[in-house]
């Protein structure tokens, strides 16, 4: 009798200790052996206000791009297969159509451009654009250009007057206006517009003195040029800007940019003809460029 109410004693100090018990035994299991699911807490699914949290942490989705003009001539069902790649739906129903013509005319403009500006090119250079003048006879022993021709612009920048040289000169011309100008001044004023040219060809002596040699403007393979137009109407020239600090170092740049594709590079350090203009020829000289 002792021994029974001793065996119910422990068995009721037992029952507080099984209900506390965790729902997964802590003891490791043995290579090979399977958890028992029974004995696994089940994942609780978070609460609607949890999955709120969530939502208000991730970053927001970006702003749809406003539809552009080409989405806004193609239609409705454009903007549909755009939207619907964009939330990656299936577009099968809405067949991908260009509008009709469009590319013929893009075509057709891109074309059209290029053709005027293999018929307007010379010295078989489409970014040299002019006319070609051919034979150009001089008034005296000396002058004269054999093959020339009148250039209007390189690279797009025009010159202000159609200017007559040989190839030679129009495209050393080209090269600097690519590699010396152009990056001088960047983007200021919305990049260069035009060159204020000062004198080209002219069957003339060195600075028009009395039985001097014949310029190589006589020879059509030099330029002068006073200044640079910007696209915002600003001018910079040679005479006032080549001491200042605002333009000097630009001018500067652009004359020791042209030492290379000329072999003569004259400015206002050169001497007293020089001081409103850089004169520019492709004469060459034994010990090189000469740049002054």
């Amino acid at each position: 009798m002792k021994r029974s109410i001793a065996v119910l004693f422990v068995g009721c100090l037992a029952l507080p200790a099984a209900a506390t018990a965790p729902d997964a035994t802590m003891r490791p299991l043995a290579r090979g052996e399977l958890a028992n699911p029974v004995l696994m807490r089940p994942k609780l699914r978070p609460s609607a206000k949890a999955l709120e949290a969530v939502k208000a942490a991730l970053p927001h989705r970006p702003k749809l791009r406003p539809v552009s003009e080409q989405e806004e001539a193609m239609g409705r069902d454009a903007q549909i297969i755009l939207a619907s790649a964009a939330m990656g739906l299936p577009n099968s129903l809405y067949p991908v159509t260009r509008p009709k013509g469009l590319a013929e005319k893009v075509m057709g403009e891109r074309s059209k451009a290029k053709r005027a500006r293999a018929k307007g090119a010379v010295c078989g250079d489409p970014s040299i654009q002019g006319d070609v003048v051919g034979a150009v006879p001089g008034r005296f022993r000396g002058c004269g250009v054999k093959n020339a021709v009148k250039v209007r612009s390189v690279s797009g920048v025009v010159l202000s007057q159609s200017s007559i040289m040989d190839c030679g000169t129009a495209k050393a011309l080209k090269k600097w206006v690519e590699k010396g100008v152009k990056p001088a001044l960047g983007n200021r004023g919305g990049g260069v517009k035009s060159l204020r040219v000062a004198a080209h060809y002219a069957c003339r002596t060195r600075n028009n003195k009395k039985n001097a040699k014949i310029s190589e403007h006589g020879k059509g393979r030099a330029i002068d040029v006073s200044g640079i137009k910007l696209k915002n109407d600003e001018v910079i020239t040679v005479l006032k800007g080549w001491r200042s600090a605002k333009n000097g170092p630009a001018l500067k740049r652009m004359h020791k940019a042209a030492c290379g594709p000329f072999g003569t590079v004259l400015g206002p350090n050169a001497d007293r003809y020089h001081q409103d203009h850089f004169h520019f020829d492709t004469a060459r000289h034994r010990s090189g460029s000469y740049c002054r």
